[in-house]
This record gives C-alpha cells, sequence and structure tokens, in this order.
C-alpha cells in the first residue's frame, strides 16, 4: 500500500512525524506538508505566485518527504498531481493538534487535504487529537495504523473519514456523525497603542447537539474515539423538489 501524508500544522510537528513512523510499519509512505503551521486554511489554494519545495530527510525514516510554502490542499494536489511516482491508495492527514469536530471541517487545514484527496477519488483520512494540551499522539496513531490495516483497501474512492481522538486511553471507537457546533464571542475588541480599533479573533464553541450520543462531541467528550464520514457534497438536497416547483411557477 502507497500512502501520502499531510497536515496543517507544518512538517516539522509532533503529530506527523508520530503518523509517519506508524504508517511506515505497514505501508510505502511519501510526506508533503506546509513548511509552517497552516491552521484553519481550509480549502485555500495558491493560485497567484509559485510553490516552492524543498525535499527533507526523513529522520531515519525510509519515505520522502517534502515541505511546501503553501496550504495543505496545495501539498495534495501537488503530490498527486507532479512529486509521486505513481498515485497513492491512500492520504492520510494528521495528526492534528486539538480537535476537527462539527463545522471545524470547512475551516480545517487538516480535513482539507484529506478532502483534495476524495476530490481525486483517493479515499482518505484526516485524524486529530481532540485536545490543545495534551501532546501524546501515540493513541491516535495507533488507532489509525490499526484502521488502515483492518479496511484501508477497502474504503471506496471520495470516502473521507474524519476521525477524533480523545486525550488519554480511548475507551473505543463510535460511528458518527458532525455535530450542530457554531462559535460564540468570536472576536475580541482591542485598542493598539496609536489608538487604533482592532480585531483579534478568538471563539468559543457552542454545541447545540453535544448530548446526542451519535454526534462526534458528544462520542469524544465521553473518551470514545469519532469516526465520521464526510462528504465535499454541499448541495441541500431537502429543497431542490420544491425549488423546481417554485421556479416553474409563473
Amino acid at each position: 500500500m502507497r500512502i501520502l501524508i499531510s497536515n496543517d500544522d507544518g512538517i516539522l510537528a509532533e503529530g506527523i512525524t508520530v503518523l509517519r513512523k506508524a504508517l511506515e510499519e505497514i505501508a510505502e509512505v511519501f510526506v508533503i506538508a506546509p513548511d509552517r503551521e497552516r491552521s484553519a486554511t481550509g480549502h485555500k489554494i495558491t493560485m497567484h505566485r509559485p510553490l516552492r519545495i524543498k525535499e527533507l530527510d526523513a529522520d531515519a525514516g525510509q519515505c520522502r518527504c517534502w515541505a511546501v510554502d503553501g496550504t495543505p490542499a496545495d501539498c495534495v494536489k501537488l503530490g498527486l498531481e507532479a512529486l509521486l511516482p505513481e498515485p497513492p491508495d491512500l492520504v492520510v492527514s494528521g495528526i492534528n493538534g486539538g480537535p476537527n469536530l462539527g463545522i471545524d471541517v470547512l475551516y480545517s487545514g487538516t480535513v482539507s487535504a484529506a478532502i483534495e484527496g476524495i476530490i481525486n477519488d483517493i479515499p482518505s483520512v484526516a485524524i486529530s487529537l481532540a485536545s490543545y494540551h495534551d501532546s501524546d499522539f501515540s493513541h491516535a496513531g495507533s488507532f489509525v495504523k490499526e484502521l488502515i490495516c483492518r479496511a484501508g483497501r477497502y474504503l471506496p474512492a471520495r470516502t473521507l473519514l474524519n476521525i477524533n481522538v480523545p486525550p488519554g486511553l480511548p475507551r473505543g471507537a463510535r460511528v458518527t456523525r458532525l455535530c450542530n457546533r457554531r462559535y460564540i464571542n468570536v472576536f475580541e475588541k482591542r485598542t493598539d497603542p496609536r489608538g487604533r480599533t482592532y480585531f483579534w479573533m478568538a471563539g468559543e464553541p457552542l454545541d447545540l447537539d453535544a448530548d446526542d450520543p451519535e454526534t462526534d462531541v458528544c462520542a469524544v467528550k465521553n473518551q470514545y474515539v469519532s469516526v465520521t464520514p464526510v462528504s465535499f457534497d454541499l448541495t441541500d438536497y431537502r429543497i431542490i423538489d420544491d425549488l423546481k416547483k417554485w421556479l416553474a411557477t409563473k
């Protein structure tokens, strides 16, 4: 099996190193990741300047690694279309430091790297450690390795699994849906030394259905790994028939 790894925390982040070492035991691995942190970039791609790459040594590993001065989506796109000798069987993005739950998937560079995989018909996995304080990525690395061993070869094209691993030892895993999450108190108003107003983005998550056992937030809160299938098809199928009727009305 051939696996392309990326992330949004940067190629030197601890999470991607743990992921690479875990997956090198079961697959041929290539790492193409941003040269610095690119968190919350969503699916941004670079169009108005050249992308520059630098090949790095893989710290006693056998894989090839490239640092890219672009976004996570750039990295996967560049890997698939220019750098890899053959298409990978799987794209894996992470291990992200911090959760990617609910609406986070639309902002997350980690998830967007995986979405670039399924856009190109390659099954993909985005994996996050759902904590900003715990730096032990070992359980997340072990989980994704075991998942790929069990199901990696059987995942259909355009399948994206968004995985969030709770800090500490998980109690198990649950298949979940995205929680209805939004953010409140997003901007903090401040004044600079010259008296000019500026805003600093912060925000706290507000989970509207966090107690629903089917949600990713509830699973992680109860110390389970959440595994959520995600699609990039944003079509609202609920309203298509009604919309056709409205447009046909004279």
